[in-house]
């Protein structure tokens, strides 16, 4: 695993952190929804928000001075990352099947 994974992987480890991804995955939305809707406070969901803000899974804007109208949206491009090493991973796998495949077709002819 490459170290520019480690944030991303840690990130999304957190069930909560995991459902705000799922939330934002529907569209942008304040943080007072989205800590609503998950189940938390402000104060935890400030937190869980800077770890996503930190992994690069998040942004935000804020359209005026007032914090309350912060809005976060998902970056899908952050789990590009996330995706190549999964599928180099699926690719070895597969290749070690078709191998002990081989492997064993191999036997039956002995």
């Amino acid at each position: 695993m490459t170290v520019e994974l480690a944030p991303l992987l840690t990130a999304l480890a957190d069930p909560t952190r995991l459902r705000v991804v799922q939330l934002l995955s529907e569209g942008p939305r304040r943080a007072g929804e989205l800590a609503a809707a998950s189940g938390t406070t402000a104060p935890t969901m400030s937190r869980h928000l800077r770890v996503l803000l930190s992994a690069g899974i998040v942004n935000d804007e804020r359209p005026s001075e007032d914090a309350r109208t912060r809005v976060f949206w998902l970056r899908p491009e952050s789990i590009t990352p996330l995706r190549h090493w999964l599928d180099e991973l699926q690719a070895a796998g597969d290749e070690q099947l078709a191998s002990f495949k081989r492997h064993l077709e191999g036997r039956k002819g002995t």
